[in-house]
């Protein structure tokens, strides 16, 4: 589905903004690549690029690739832009740069969906999913490009079905470039965690599109290039249990016609373990990870939270059981809690060490508008408007004993050793419970083999040369080289990677102890 044309034609940029570093973007494995530079593909972007009407001309910049040219904004029209609070100021100096050459600029995304009021810059406003605003702004520029005289918000009332989406313009952008592939099935979750803003911005009910779309984006993916782990981007892939049950089967049956050249991950919930009927087919899928928001091993501050379907199974057995159908956990940890301790630090650690999970983003709290935990601590008085923090949040504990809590067990959790000791668990333990696939025929060229020996030799020179935990690597390697494999060998190592090299900078000092701080770590950035 496309907009609706009057006839008119218009050059419009599309340009992402950079992201702040952070914990889940993994840039510090990215020089252990063949030339990846950014993260993911961006969804909404590209999805706007693709339901533009047809008359119309689109480019697309992803700034975490390079920088937009003079020549692209001269050439444009009307620079349309998106992204997520922590590129607040990036996205402000899109703006900034593009009233430069008098364009009007339009933003959308969860940032301004959520708070409009951060982006007093920006001529136009979208609030909101694909919909009736979005229209209303198309007919606007179709009628006149030049900037309006004061801001213009457009709020979407009335949604566009999901099962009515384009197939995002995956053309349009460079996606052997990234770290991941990304493709979304469903929007929204039907939980209410305290400190999420999912239902808020995207509601409790999950929209969902139709199988034939998502293995038609899967289709679009791999002409465009991409040949890794495609991660389903959904707030939470089981918020519906029976759509996802409808998608796997086609899942099953693509996978098998092209001959398993995907993998799959995605987020879900922790009680996902007790679905074994979804686990089975996500494996025939060939799901390779699950990210799962665990939060905090302690029962109360589940509870707290409101997150009590953590606890349908026993955290631990949770894990084991994704565990034993081939599917690595990736958890989402919280510090900073009401219901914290002094040695909830060490607490986190031995959950940590027992769970073998090798990668936990682990955040310092942080109240996001348009959340029950922000209407909580604003009544309390306990929001702290200050952007030289790392968290927003008026911890009950000491700020800096929180934060220092939270150094301290990045500085343990990432220790080389530990890292490496935990992916040698999930080697002899969790992948070995995959499929087993022959390598396809479309792997076997001479630019994937060269691909990987590219990524080796990275590999054993900035890690096993140059590396200051080499000796902690090479006991590693010989392992998975005595054992021919080459895939674990170069996926644990660079997600090591960049796990210990981030968290040395955390511990530092040089990283926020949150994924949504709008903290600067870096040079800032002038918003108007």
């Amino acid at each position: 589905m496309r907009a609706e044309s009057n006839g008119t034609s218009r050059h419009i940029l599309c340009v992402f903004p950079r992201y702040t570093s952070s914990f889940g973007t993994f840039e510090h494995a990215y020089p252990l690549t063949d030339g990846v530079r950014a993260f993911m593909p961006p969804q909404g972007l590209l999805l706007l690029a693709a339901y533009l009407p047809k008359e119309w001309q689109v480019k697309f910049v992803d700034e975490n690739l390079r920088s937009t040219t003079k020549e692209e904004f001269e050439w444009a029209e009307a620079v349309f832009v998106s992204g997520m609070h922590i590129q607040r100021q990036q996205m402000n100096d899109i703006c900034r740069r593009a009233h430069e050459f008098d364009l009007p600029v339009a933003l959308g995304g969860p940032s301004v969906s959520a708070c409009p009021d951060y982006y007093p810059s920006f001529d136009y406003l979208h609030v909101g999913e694909l919909g009736d605003a979005t229209n209303q702004l198309l007919e606007i520029l179709s009628r006149d490009t030049s900037r309006p005289e004061q801001q213009v918000v457009l709020t979407t009332k009335d949604r566009v079905p999901m099962t009515e989406f384009p197939i995002p313009a995956y053309e349009l952008a460079d996606v052997k470039r990234y770290f991941l592939g990304s493709i979304q099935y469903s929007s929204g979750c039907p939980y209410e965690c305290e400190f999420c803003d999912i239902p808020g911005l995207y509601g409790r009910n999950p929209r969902i599109k139709a199988p034939e779309q998502i293995i038609a984006e899967l289709d679009r993916l791999r002409e465009c290039g991409m040949t890794d782990t495609v991660y389903f981007v959904d707030d939470n892939f089981i918020g519906n249990r029976k759509a996802a049950m409808d998608l796997l089967p086609h899942l099953i049956e693509w996978q098998k016609k092209t001959g398993y050249v995907m993998r799959l991950a995605c987020e879900a919930t922790l009680n996902i373990a007790k679905r074994p009927e979804i686990l089975k087919k996500m494996r025939e899928a060939y799901f390779i990870t699950i990210f799962c928001g665990i939060e905090t091993p302690d029962p109360d501050a589940l509870k707290a939270m409101h997150k009590d379907h953590n606890m349908m199974v026993p955290i631990l057995e949770g894990v084991r059981t994704i565990n034993s159908y081939g599917m690595e956990v990736v958890s989402g940890i919280i510090m900073g809690l009401d219901t914290d301790k002094p040695n909830t630090s060490d607490a986190l650690l031995a959950f940590v060490e027992e769970s073998r999970i090798p990668l936990l983003t682990i955040n310092l709290l942080q109240a996001l508008p348009k959340t029950p935990l922000w209407d909580r601590l604003a009544k309390e008085g306990r929001l702290v408007d200050d952007e030289g923090r790392d968290s927003n949040v008026d911890f009950l504990l000491p700020y800096d004993e929180v934060v220092a809590s939270w150094k301290h067990a990045m500085s343990v959790a990432y220790e080389p050793e530990k890292v490496y000791e935990r992916f040698q668990y999930q080697c002899d333990n969790v992948y070995v419970h995959r499929l087993k696939m022959p390598v396809p025929d479309e792997m076997k060229t001479w630019p994937n083999i060269k691909r990987g020996l590219v990524m080796l030799r990275n590999i054993f020179w900035k890690v096993g040369v140059l590396g200051d935990y080499r000796r902690v690597f090479w006991k590693f390697a010989l392992g998975r080289l005595r054992r021919g494999d080459m895939e674990g060998l170069i996926g644990c190592t660079m997600i090591a990677h960049h796990l210990i090299t981030f968290a040395r900078a955390a511990t530092s000092g040089r990283q926020n102890a949150s994924n949504y701080s709008i903290r600067l770590r870096e040079a800032s950035v002038p918003a108007e």
